[in-house]
């Protein structure tokens, strides 16, 4: 299961695109919390503290223990963070307030587990979901998703009602979602029998391996 992370978090007041600006440059991330139980409220939080978290962490769905300076400490979940197009840096972290009886949706990674029986016989696997959606309560979450494809053969795939999930925890994908799938090497991959995921891609592999509000 997913580690609670601690981060440090003050209110601000600075509004406006100029001083959030002002705000990067000193060494700050403009975020806000919201959610059940509390008012949305605007916060800071320090950019290199936060830059750190996510590089040790597998996704950007990650548990804090958001200590608010002033107004105490709030479990909360990184909800959405939002990059700089072209530097990929951080601009702004959104947090969603909530408790351990509170549901949760993310998006963690899936890892493939194992070589393919068809992959040894010459063919191709293909993983066409690197993150799977899911909804469980907070001490459910899990890190990874990890998933034993050795049993594939040449055109098999693997669904998403083929596959066991952490207890409590549920895929929101339909259950014949591709995860993975078997193909002829040579040909390309084949088209697999069920449609994966709407924006998903097929990347080759030799081998295994609540709504936000606007910011202000």
């Amino acid at each position: 299961m997913a580690n609670k992370q601690s981060l440090k978090a003050a209110l601000r007041v600075l509004t406006g695109s100029g001083r959030l600006n002002q705000m990067r440059r000193e060494g700050w991330l403009p975020s806000v919390i919201y959610g059940r139980g509390t008012d949305n409220q605007n916060l800071m939080v320090h950019a290199k503290t936060f830059a750190e978290l996510l590089a040790k962490s597998s996704s950007e769905n990650i548990l804090v223990n958001l200590d608010i300076e002033g107004a105490g400490t709030r479990l909360a979940f990184l909800q959405a963070v939002h990059h700089d197009s072209l530097s990929g840096k951080a601009l702004h972290a959104d947090f969603l307030a909530i408790d351990e009886s509170t549901p949760i949706t993310a998006h963690i990674p899936a890892h493939l587990i194992g070589e393919p029986v068809g992959v040894k016989a010459g063919g191709l696997l293909a993983q066409y979901l690197h993150a799977i959606e899911i909804t469980c309560l907070p001490n459910d979450l899990p890190e990874t998703l990890e998933f034993d494809v050795t049993h594939l053969q040449e055109g098999d795939s693997l669904h998403v009602a083929d596959v066991t999930f952490p207890p409590g925890v549920r895929a929101t994908h339909a259950s014949e979602v591709v995860i993975a799938h078997v193909g002829k090497q040579g040909s390309g991959v084949e088209e697999a029998e069920a449609t994966p995921v709407a924006g998903a891609t097929a990347t080759p592999l030799a081998a295994a391996t609540p709504t936000a509000p606007a910011k202000p």
